[in-house]
């Protein structure tokens, strides 16, 4: 790694590995469920073999999600599961707003796509009126590398980005700040969404 390596995880360690062992104990428990009602039907190995297909994808989706780090490198996001994947901002294809609403916690990321790979960098989680966000430098590196693109979707999330900083800077409250109200106007009860490219950029052009 380069000495400019910047981590961008939103969650600390402690906190993702917890959410991912309820993960893993959510489905192992449903497995189990599901596994006895075939099992009482087809007999015990049928329902064991039921219940391994449901409880392993769930399992390494766990385990995926407590390995997983994203960083970046220059203009280069990288993240790390069981394996890695990189998109460089600067060349990246596509770049959207992405909401998912999971458990009454709504997260805000910036979803990139380049050379067949996507990678979706939490931005801010919120629930209720308050929340977690990344770090002032985390931010600023990310508004710089999106700026340095020339292009309108680099320059409208850059923008976006450092509106962000500049609520903070200014003590406004979590549900003042841009991410949140942007975050706000995804229609609840879907899993994750992309926001439309015009409605960002109409908010981003509405900011102060």
């Amino acid at each position: 790694m380069s000495d400019d390596k910047l981590v961008l995880d939103l969650l600390d360690k402690a906190t993702v590995r917890k959410r991912a062992r309820m993960v893993a104990i959510g489905g192992i428990m449903v497995a189990l469920a599901f596994g006895a009602i075939v099992g009482l039907i087809g007999g015990r190995w049928p329902g064991v073999i039921a219940g391994a297909i449901v409880s392993v994808p769930v399992i390494l989706l766990a385990m995926s999600e407590a390995r997983r780090t994203v960083w970046l490198e220059g203009t280069t996001v990288y993240v790390r599961a069981f394996g890695t994947r990189k998109v460089d901002l600067a060349t990246a294809d596509g770049l959207d707003l992405l909401v998912t609403d999971l458990r009454g916690a709504r997260t805000v990321g910036l979803f990139v796509r380049g050379g067949k790979k996507a990678i979706n960098v939490a931005l801010s989680m919120y629930a209720g009126t308050g929340g977690r966000e990344l770090g002032v430098y985390q931010l600023r590196r990310l508004a710089d590398a999106l700026a340095a693109r020339g292009d309108t979707p680099g320059l409208v999330f850059s923008e976006l980005l450092v509106a962000q900083l500049r609520a903070e800077a200014r003590g406004l409250a979590a549900a003042e700040r841009p991410l949140y109200r942007l975050g706000s106007l995804a229609p609840a009860g879907r899993m994750a969404q992309k926001l439309h490219p015009e409605a960002v950029s109409k908010f981003v052009t509405s900011l102060d």
